[in-house]
């Protein structure tokens, strides 16, 4: 095995001599104590025998002397139990590599690397690299390029030129962390280091002496380095789908994912190859980290494969357990793979509940507003989550972008819940608007106070600007024709400010930014009726009412909204055909309606149709609300009849037929 000689390889290179200063002002002799407790109980377990520590150059003990370490006489015995290790890297075992990289993971900074590494006579090359990776871990959290300090330490210098100038001689698994631990350090890609270092490991590929671990950490180094579109990556790629995937750890499975992620424009290529991966990945669910099922499931999303359901289904599962160890990132990107893969699951809402009821306040508010737009999107009413986010807003909105405000309120309005600390939360909501009004994207702006407005928090302060010739101008940018969507937003708003707020007398929406109708097949404001229900209570008001010509279906009212079953009663309370016009005094609207018009699992209505029957309300109609959960209830045609005559004519006893 080739071995890193650090002391040497320092004498050797004058450039990379700092006269100690270094190495002067970190101290090592606490390490040099710990390593010593470490290992001593291996070397202790060894035969005892005598050896000599050889100094081979001058300045070799100058070098040790000024780090505080005193030399050994040459010619005189010491045991193993000694600072210096020239006999490690000949009876090293597995387990003392082991130990070696445990007491590299204690390490908090690279300082305490490389002074743990400065204690050390000899390493051989797979400490080296893992020494390195410990570096580019611990200097890749918080920064994107590797530190002066450290890219100036001899001890640095010494790693990296070992591998620059005998790259051969390494192991497979030295070489490849090597370069994945330089290129994430951000080491000059153009450097002969790295060049030597690649060139080595494309030796190794096309002579095909590399297992599938070390296929995979080259792959993703390389898509680093060079991007998805290096030829060497097709070759990589070819050879492991000549691999037999039992041969795969979980580790090598997420790295595959990883890499075929960033050739996402190729998915069509491997997707037979992505088949057997998905399938095979089923096995290995449990034995997956937090991290790893994240990086799994964004890479499901980013390749598009909606065919991996129950892949989906399966690490949904294994997230309910795990959810307290994601980081806000990771968290972020498994609410995303499940909003975009449609999932929803019980126990995961559950445990969701109670994570963000449990850290709500230190949570990122990225992750809050992902937290609301998956409820949002799934229709899940969780009144723990509701409430403990708004009480996050109102105590920290000032963390919330405009983007992150809007995902955040509009789950209140589409689901139709008001949380208990509601006015303080509108009036936090109020002062941002007013100071942050312009930082709000157009679009965004509109679906937010739109939102509002389903839940009657009408923005009367802000509808003249929304309803103004500039903000609409703004609203359709560059496009010919505003969206459909944006045009329905904008007149339910107005219709609100006619109907709820009679004291707004500020500026109208011009008639041509107005629709006609709320129901539309591709962006309703409205939810089409349930067909099975209707049906089931067409032949109950057939039954009750003697004729199909005494009610009429789907009316399209004056003010945009369709009515499922409308019937007119004149003054008398007699029933009138639904083609008459004249002596109409009263007008019934029967909304059927079925689950969808709900929260799942709940009797509690959207906010489009809360808003829908209270307008209906306003412009003059009886609301007569013909749920599904209780036509569900009946057994037989007799009971729905009955039910429908106490729903329609309880209250009227002069009312005729």
């Amino acid at each position: 095995m080739a071995s890193v000689t650090l002391r040497r390889n320092l004498c050797h290179l004058s450039e990379f001599w700092i006269h100690g200063a270094a190495l002067k002002n970190q101290p090592i002799n606490h390490v040099c104590k710990i390593v010593k407790e470490h290992l001593c109980s291996w070397f202790c377990s060894q035969k005892p025998e005598l050896f000599r520590v050889t100094v081979h150059h001058a300045c070799y003990k100058m070098f040790h002397s000024q780090n505080g370490n005193d030399l050994q006489p040459v010619g005189e015995p010491v045991y193993a139990q000694v600072r210096h290790w020239e006999r490690l890297e000949q009876s090293l075992k597995n387990e003392d590599e082991q130990i070696f990289n445990r007491k590299l993971n204690s390490f908090t900074s690279s300082e305490e690397v490389l002074s743990f590494l400065s204690a050390l006579e000899t390493l051989p090359d797979t400490m080296a690299a893992g020494a390195l990776r410990r570096i580019c871990e611990l200097e890749t959290k918080d920064a994107q390029r590797l530190p002066k300090e450290i890219l100036e330490n001899s001890l640095f210098k010494a790693l990296c030129f070992q591998f620059e100038k005998k790259p051969a001689p390494l192991s497979n698994t030295s070489l490849v962390t090597a370069l994945q631990s330089l290129i994430l350090l951000h080491v000059d890609s153009q450097s002969t280091l790295l060049q030597n270092l690649v060139a080595e490991c494309q030796n190794r590929l096309q002579r095909g002496s590399l297992e599938v671990h070390h296929l995979c950490t080259l792959g993703e180094s390389l898509i680093r380095l060079q991007g998805p579109d290096c030829v060497t990556l097709e070759l990589i790629l070819c050879q492991l789908q000549d691999e037999k995937l039992e041969t795969f750890t979980s580790e090598d499975i997420v790295a595959l994912y990883r890499i075929l992620q960033a050739c996402a424009e190729k998915v069509d290529q491997h997707q037979t190859f992505l088949n057997k991966i998905n399938n095979f990945s089923l096995s290995m669910v449990s034995n997956l980290s937090a991290t790893s099922i994240s990086q799994i499931l964004a890479a499901l999303v980013a390749l598009d494969q909606t065919q991996a359901l129950p892949l989906v289904i399966k690490l949904g599962r294994q997230v309910v357990g795990l959810i307290a160890h994601f980081t806000n990132e990771e968290l972020g990107r498994v609410l995303e793979a499940f909003m975009y893969f449609g999932h929803n699951d019980r126990l995961f809402t559950k445990a969701l509940e109670q994570h963000v009821t449990a850290l709500c306040l230190t949570l990122d508010p990225e992750v809050v507003s992902r937290v609301m737009e998956y409820c949002g999107r799934k229709l899940i009413l969780s009144k723990p989550i509701f409430n403990a986010v708004a009480e996050m807003f109102v105590c920290q909105s000032e963390k919330f972008s405009p983007p992150q405000v809007s995902k955040l309120i509009e789950p209140f309005g589409k689901l139709n819940y008001l949380p208990p600390n509601a006015s303080a939360l509108f009036r936090k909501l109020e002062n941002m608007l007013f100071t942050h009004f312009s930082y709000f994207p157009p679009k965004t702006l509109l679906k937010l106070l739109h939102s509002c407005s389903l839940i009657e928090r009408h923005p009367v302060n802000f509808m003249a600007k929304i309803f103004s010739p500039f903000f609409l101008q703004q609203l359709q940018g560059e496009e010919l024709y505003l969206d459909r969507l944006s045009l329905a937003r904008l007149t339910q708003l107005y219709l609100t400010s006619i109907l709820e707020c009679p004291f707004y007398k500020g500026t109208k929406l011009l008639s041509k930014f107005q629709v006609k109708s709320f129901l539309t097949p591709c962006c309703s404001l409205e939810t089409p009726m349930d067909f099975h229900l209707y049906k089931q209570v067409m032949f109950g008001l057939i039954d009750l009412l003697g004729a199909r010509l005494y009610f009429a279906s789907k009316v399209l009212t004056p003010y945009c909204y369709t009515i499922d079953v409308e019937i007119k009663l004149d003054e008398e309370g007699f029933v009138l055909p639904s083609t008459v016009d004249e002596d109409v005094y009263k007008r019934v609207a029967l909304c059927i309606d079925g689950p969808k018009r709900f929260c799942p699992n709940s009797n509690h209505l959207l906010g489009k149709e809360a808003i829908k029957q209270r307008h209906l309300q306003l412009i003059g109609y009886e609301v007569v609300q013909i749920p599904y959960h209780e036509v569900e209830m009946l057994k037989s045609r007799l009971e729905l009849v009955e039910y429908l005559q106490r729903k329609l004519f309880s209250q009227r006893t002069g009312v005729h037929w």
